[in-house]
């Protein structure tokens, strides 16, 4: 088992009575399903649908005031509650940036034997582990407590890149992507089912008429990883853009109709003179399917 502190995570926490209902109606995910030691992938979006910031989300327990708290980029954290509050008018909330004693504490390559407060596990994919909210200085106490071994963000960035999770900031921008570009509703990142939520009606026509053509696909490199913003060529064709990358895989945002027809016409890939291939090709051909149907 490996355990790496993010030192790009900070912590926001939202409480007061109706901190729940608040929540619920601004976010992609359901927080009425939250309980503590229970984790959910959402984001607050734009009135037009697109992302502002993703995050993970726990209830606190009691023992630690109740109350919600959002594990999301630490560049953000300030900006979300500052956001947050703005949205909260009469409501019974409070919002806190918790970035200076809270961090994140990744875990993967198996379960956790100890229970640990403020952790869950990572909702996006079961192979991404567990997620612990604690000051940095007790990162390694935990991680003895797990028996992990620590390890550093490099490491945990190629699993995550492995596992197909994209990191915003680099594998797309905040304010110009669409949920579905970035995979959250493969990521259970967005409740097709819940009430309303800022930008829902932009997102529920997106997953109803399968009108998104742009989506994150992992990719195989043959040689050095190109820088992240590098243009991904078919021939001499712009097909999408490389993001992040790590011991020869990536993550790339990609036209699915523009990339099937290179995989049609057998035309290799190519970012900034280097080789490379999707890793999945039959999924971006059933995206492809799904959007034209």
């Amino acid at each position: 088992m490996k355990a790496a502190f993010l030192p790009d995570r900070g912590v926001v926490k939202v409480s007061g009575d109706d901190a729940r209902g608040f929540l619920n109606g601004l976010v992609t995910t359901d927080t009425g399903l939250l309980q503590p030691g229970l984790g959910r992938f959402g984001a607050l979006l734009t009135p037009q649908g697109k992302i502002v910031t993703d995050f993970l989300i726990t209830e606190a327990p009691a023992g630690h005031g109740g109350g919600f708290l959002i594990d999301c980029p630490k560049v953000l954290a300030q900006p979300l509650a500052t956001k947050l509050g703005f949205y909260k008018l009469r409501a019974k909330v409070t919002v806190e940036n918790l970035t200076d004693s809270l961090g994140v504490l990744a875990v993967w390559d198996g379960a956790p034997t100890t229970k640990l407060d403020l952790a869950f596990a990572d909702p996006r994919d079961e192979r991404l582990g567990w997620r612990i909210l604690l000051p940095q200085d007790l990162m390694q106490k935990a991680a003895d407590l797990l028996g992990a071994t620590v390890a550093d963000t490099a490491a945990y960035d190629a699993h995550r890149i492995a596992c197909g999770a994209p990191r915003g900031g680099i594998d797309f921008k905040y304010g110009d992507a669409f949920p579905h570009e970035t995979n959250m509703d493969r990521l259970h990142g967005v409740d097709f089912d819940k009430g309303c939520y800022v930008g829902q009606e932009v997102v529920s026509r997106m997953q109803h008429r399968g009108t998104a053509r742009t989506r994150t696909v992992r990719v195989v490199l043959n040689a050095a990883a190109p820088e992240a913003g590098t243009a991904i060529l078919a021939g001499d064709k712009q097909v999408g853009t490389m993001g992040s990358s790590a011991q020869g895989e990536g993550l790339a945002v990609v036209r699915v109709d523009k990339v099937t027809d290179a995989l049609d016409a057998g035309t290799p890939l190519s970012a900034g003179g280097i080789a490379l291939r999707l890793a999945a090709p039959d999924e971006v051909r059933n995206w492809q399917r799904k959007t034209v149907a």
